[in-house]
């Protein structure tokens, strides 16, 4: 791996992503100060990589040079953030956040206007592909925020990231990511039905996905899940109850800027089925659940 120059991150958040991107940024020769809200999972992290252990955000972000936060939900970034152990108040006029977590465009944009007003660069990062993007060092990234600082996050990122596409101003990236989720339904949906349809027509599901996978049908999602959903093997990637999360945010979004989103709503409900049935921890890929195998 490509060594840089050191520089003092603080690592919000340790979970699926945030745990793997935090080792990439401490194998890179950065020096990592890691807090989680499960403090035995810091505690671990520490153990097994070196650093830092934080009791607080700001605890974390004190001596920071860059914060990278990696989280769950609106209320979860606005406590890191905002809260009173928050990292803003603690980090030094000029400093770097960086969040990867997926979440609205709207606290996205109310942090780059508290960033700005306290002397911060602030950059809305969300990451697609998935925790083995985490694991390899290969995600992709879609950054909202300024050019100034955007390109200071470019080098702090490039450990982790096969791809950084700075889409435009706060805000933007967690819309992009939305487009995303909105696509990424749409392709699982239609790949579920695909399967099950070669299922009842007693097809040899392999050779289907020979005879497809090299032309137009193509995707990350039949190259990866055909074979598992083939082998109902859901026990992995990227949960349904993130997806709905996920999608959630995009109607917000939609019904802010006046689009809509008829399929992705359809699909939206077929993942509800999902939950119901006692699934929402599985992969999304599990949404071929609903169908019959003919």
């Amino acid at each position: 791996m490509k060594t840089l120059p050191m520089t003092r991150i603080a690592f919000i958040g340790l979970g699926v992503m945030g745990g793997p991107m935090a080792r990439h940024l401490k194998q890179a020769g950065h020096e990592l100060t890691v807090y989680n809200r499960s403090r035995a999972k810091a505690e671990n992290w520490v153990a097994t990589y070196g650093g830092t252990l934080a009791l607080s955000p700001a605890d974390a972000a004190k001596d920071a040079e860059v914060v990278i936060s990696c989280v769950g939900t609106d209320d979860d970034l606005a406590g890191v953030t905002l809260g009173r152990d928050g990292a803003f108040a603690a980090m030094a006029k000029g400093s770097l956040y960086i969040d990867h977590t997926t979440v609205s465009a709207r606290i996205a944009r109310q942090l780059g206007v508290e960033a700005k007003s306290r002397g911060l660069l602030v950059v809305d990062a969300p990451v697609t592909g998935g925790q083995a993007g985490a694991e390899n060092g290969t995600l992709s990234i879609m950054c909202g925020g300024s050019e100034a600082a955007v390109e200071a996050a470019r080098p702090i990122m490039a450990p982790y990231a096969k791809r950084v596409v700075h889409v435009g101003g706060p805000g933007t990236g967690q819309i992009t990511k939305m487009c995303n989720q909105i696509a990424f339904a749409g392709i699982i949906q239609s790949l579920s039905e695909a399967m099950r349809f070669a299922q009842s027509a007693e097809l040899d599901v392999e050779k289907v996905y020979e005879a497809i996978s090299g032309g137009a049908a193509q995707s990350w999602q039949m190259d990866n899940r055909w074979a598992t959903m083939a082998e109902d093997k859901f026990d992995f990637g990227f949960a349904v109850d993130w997806m709905r999360k996920d999608l959630g945010l995009a109607f917000e979004e939609a019904r802010a800027v006046g689009a809509t989103l008829p399929i992705t709503a359809i699909i939206d409900q077929f993942y509800a089925d999902v939950q119901h049935m006692g699934g929402g921890r599985l992969d999304t890929s599990a949404i071929v659940k609903r169908l019959p195998k003919g």
